[in-house]
């Protein structure tokens, strides 16, 4: 589907939404070690997606069929509505940002307690996405057991909840991406040899204090490693090409043992520790903060 977007000025192609563990701060450290050459391009974890619009901004997905996914509902709604719809998704934000406040923030957030939430449009969706993501603290994507959005609201002079350019950027670098719904195990479907994969799970905790796993109702601790594993295996032995970032922990260091050992560069994982050395600093401030309840 092609929409028809307004002129932009000076366009961008960034993440539109802010995102804990995003790969912003290591693109000139992750993108030299893409390989030239692959088929489809996979993310099965696109959270912000700052490594597929870097990917994109440096013509490195040109003619290439892309594939983004992620288990995050709402995320991947409010991915579909930035392609599809930006227009109208806009008009609503600069609504909300006329709107803001206190206690307009903790009542678009409480509304995922009420029944009626699953009748919300997909566009009301993603406009509640959008400004819940650029007003709460640090971005933060929490929720509770019951899976209720649970985020305190942030400390923003002047937040920026209609951010237009990023927004009609990002949605044309998203018209022919399929964005999907997905259990990253999926991925063993879809991709082929020369394809290529990149993983950016949420991280193995550095320590007890930096337990910070579950970016939706889903935990990701050993279990699931073990598992993210066995897809990366997989799929190296198919030859695709694979990359999956993580945390420099002894757990994971062993876990990929076998594809450290190997010289094929079809195999292979990268440590990108460096933004998440803050996380036990974070997790104060998000005790502080009565996330964390």
């Amino acid at each position: 589907m092609t929409i028809k977007l307004e002129l932009l000025e000076n366009k961008q192609y960034q993440p539109f939404i802010k995102w804990v563990g995003g790969k912003r701060g290591l693109l000139e450290q992750l993108i030299p070690l893409f390989p030239n050459d692959f088929a489809n391009y996979y993310e099965p974890f696109v959270g912000g997606g700052a490594v597929f619009f870097e990917l994109y901004s440096r013509g490195l997905l040109d003619n290439e069929h892309i594939y983004l996914s992620d288990i995050n509902s709402e995320l991947i709604n409010t991915y579909k509505i930035v392609r599809d719809n930006p227009n109208e998704l806009i008009r609503n934000l600069k609504t909300y940002k006329e709107k803001h406040s206190k206690e307009f923030y903790y009542k678009i957030r409480e509304l995922d307690r009420d029944n009626n939430f699953d009748k919300l449009s997909d566009i009301e969706k993603a406009t509640r996405f959008i400004y819940l993501n650029k007003t709460c603290f640090n971005g933060l994507y929490r929720v509770n057991k019951k899976g209720y959005f649970n985020t305190p609201i942030g400390s923003y002079k002047n937040p920026n909840i209609a951010d237009s350019d990023v927004i009609l950027s990002a949605s044309e670098a998203l018209q022919d991406v399929e964005i999907l719904q997905q259990s990253f195990k999926e991925i063993l479907k879809q991709a082929k040899q020369s394809d290529l994969v990149y993983f950016d799970p949420p991280y193995y905790p550095l320590n007890e204090t930096s337990n910070f796993t579950s970016y939706d109702s889903n935990c990701f601790l050993e279990d699931k490693q073990f598992e993210l594993f066995e897809v990366f295996d997989k799929l190296a032995d198919k030859k695709v090409n694979v990359l999956h970032s993580n945390s420099d922990t002894t757990f994971i260091k062993e876990l990929y043992q076998k594809q450290n050992n190997l010289a094929d560069w079809q195999k292979f994982i990268t440590h990108l520790q460096q933004d998440y050395r803050q996380l036990p600093a974070l997790q104060d401030e998000i005790k502080k903060a009565g996330l964390l309840q």
